[in-house]
């Protein structure tokens, strides 16, 4: 029988096939363009190769289309008789994924893995700040995601795509000397691998070395196709980098250039994550945004993603509506949220809620709103989904709160117990509290 990459039995007879879904595997796992086309030329060989039409899915999901990732899943589910149990099985939890069932796919994720641990696919759903583990709403979901990598590292030894995601899981618990001598070796010998670009890029911003990702990402990006699923992103990472650096300018202009609306040609999450951050963070470290472009991602979230109920996407929407003054769209977002988690369908509970109402309370100048409802959720920041860079902008956020408050013993705590790492926190006014 054939194989994968990793040796694992793939149901085709033709070679063609084979050759078609290993490219385009690959070019999934590290967040190159193209996968798509690979994945149809391998159907094209094999229309009967279900594994093809899962990969498929998998790869329109990533780029936001659901209705052609359904379409996928549903030929993949239509042709498992005769599968190998793994490879049933990979149908099945890729199904429950594409259908909402969260809960139930990450449950099956582990008892996938520790039949198949190098079913490398099934393993990328949870590699990630925002895969099934890290919007799980758990309040120890970094601590899982570390030790589901740790498990699962004597089976993939010194495999260049896996340490990357296994540097990413040690650098968000603290363990940034071994994240990095991880993520150096990987991208020395495969350095096309955005996977490995991106940690690279949280590695250096959690051991306080924004200057050298500056560098780096200076110089990886343009070898990075523009529509790779994570330019917009690792561009992101580019101008924090220049916030941290004082450089507002260059800040904006890879915003204008790449991230926002008018110029992004990421997904919809994407661009909407990266946007709003961008300029919430530029607005805490004293270069504010121009209202038209406040304007512009209250109106592009609310036309991409006019309901609540995913965690990550709602909070950043928050920060779109609170900054334009958009009281009642905030009002009714976060009286939905509530709503679904008092359903239990809303993974991160009362957090995102909280946060949001946060935002607002800044903006309308009431700090001790804000402040108020930041501390109450601050150590269940994980539940929001989201690397700790991401949800810096909590922090970031009560701190502008508190000293814009006149608290500055409460803003000098802040610090003394932030994380070790990450220095010279871009938010006007921080650089005297030292």
């Amino acid at each position: 029988m054939m194989t994968d990459r990793y040796g694992l039995a793939v149901s085709t007879a033709s070679s063609a096939a084979l050759d078609a879904y290993r490219a385009g595997s690959e070019l999934l796992l590290t967040m190159y363009p193209g996968a798509l086309d690979a994945f149809d030329r391998a159907i094209a060989a094999d229309p009967n190769f279900a594994l093809a039409h899962v990969a498929k899915a998998r790869a329109a999901a990533m780029q936001a289309d659901m209705p052609s990732a359904r379409a996928s899943i549903a030929a993949a589910q239509a042709l498992t008789a005769g599968l190998t149990a793994r490879e049933a099985s990979h149908v099945a939890l890729f199904a429950m994924i594409l259908n909402g069932q969260s809960a139930a796919a990450l449950d099956a994720l582990y008892v996938h893995l520790r039949e198949w641990p190098l079913d490398a696919l099934v393993y990328s759903t949870s590699s990630s700040p925002l895969g099934l583990l890290g919007t799980s709403g758990r309040t120890t979901l970094k601590q899982e995601q570390l030790a589901l990598a740790e498990g699962l590292a004597p089976h993939y030894g010194d495999d260049w795509w896996f340490a990357p995601n296994h540097a990413f899981a040690l650098a968000e618990t603290g363990q940034h000397a071994r994240a990095r001598a991880m993520i150096e070796r990987s991208m020395a010998e495969h350095p096309a691998n955005a996977i490995g670009a991106h940690t690279l890029a949280h590695i250096c911003y959690e051991d306080g070395h924004q200057a050298a990702a500056r560098t780096f990402i200076d110089a990886w990006l343009p070898d990075y196709p523009r529509n790779g699923l994570m330019h917009g992103h690792i561009s992101w990472h580019l101008a924090l980098c220049a916030l941290q650096a004082g450089d507002p300018d260059a800040a904006y202009g890879v915003f204008r250039q790449i991230v926002a609306p008018a110029a992004s040609v990421m997904p919809p999450f994407f661009t909407l994550m990266d946007s709003t951050a961008f300029l919430w963070r530029a607005e805490l470290a004293g270069f504010p945004a121009a209202p038209d472009d406040w304007r512009i991602m209250r109106d592009f979230a609310h036309l991409h993603f006019p309901k609540p109920g995913m965690a990550f996407a709602d909070w950043h929407i928050a920060l779109a509506e609170a900054a334009c003054g958009d009281a009642d769209s905030l009002a009714a977002r976060v009286q939905r949220m509530e709503e679904l988690a008092a359903e239990g369908r809303y993974p991160s509970g009362s957090v995102v809620p909280t946060v949001a109402r946060a935002f607002a309370a800044f903006r309308q100048g009431d700090y001790a709103a804000c402040i108020n409802a930041i501390e109450a959720v601050l150590s269940e920041r994980d539940r929001a989904a989201g690397s700790l860079a991401q949800t810096d902008l909590f922090e970031f956020t009560l701190l502008k709160a508190y000293l814009a408050a006149g608290r500055e013993a409460d803003a000098r705590r802040l610090l003394a117990a932030r994380r070790v790492g990450p220095v010279g926190l871009p938010v006007a006014g921080a650089a005297g509290l030292h």
